[in-house]
């Protein structure tokens, strides 16, 4: 498979997604904890269906010590008894922050509530702006067929 564009071959794509990347930074930087991170990243994508994002998260989190069992666990999450009730809940905000086509209502506030019980505000806003992010990412690489598999980790970084 071959992508339709090649964003860094582009000067456009390139100068936008300077800003992209650096978002992206900023968001590892946070306080919001690097396994959840990880974790939402990979359920948005899977929800999405963006295979490049599923392979950068999946060997981005296990090259950082995630289990192979939670990594398979992400998207069955709800019957899966290795998470926390932290990650429970940013996996929760980040389907519904997903999803919102498919509920009109956007992120519940029991959904809301019972993840500000488990993180801060600064958390929380990197974990609203990761969910975000991730849906814009995979928008780009799914609209342009980009083709996974490849991925190595650290190779963005």
């Amino acid at each position: 498979m071959e992508a339709r564009l090649n964003y860094f071959a582009s000067p456009t794509a390139g100068k936008a997604l300077k800003y992209f990347m650096s978002a992206g930074r900023t968001l590892k930087d946070s306080p919001l904890p690097a396994a959840t991170q990880e974790l939402v990243s990979l359920r948005v994508s899977q929800i999405n269906g963006c295979a490049a994002c599923i392979d950068m998260h999946t060997k981005e989190a296990a090259a950082a010590g995630e289990t192979s069992v939670r990594l398979n666990l992400v998207a069955a999450w709800r019957e899966a008894t290795v998470f926390t009730e932290a990650e429970r809940a940013a996996l929760e905000l980040a389907e519904e922050g997903t999803r919102v086509a498919d509920a009109a209502t956007g992120v519940s506030d029991a959904v809301w509530e019972n993840v500000a019980k488990h993180y801060d505000e600064e958390q929380l806003t990197a974990l609203v702006i990761l969910v975000s992010f991730m849906n814009s990412v995979n928008r780009l690489n799914i609209i342009t067929q980009q083709p996974a598999g490849d991925y190595e980790p650290g190779q963005f970084h």
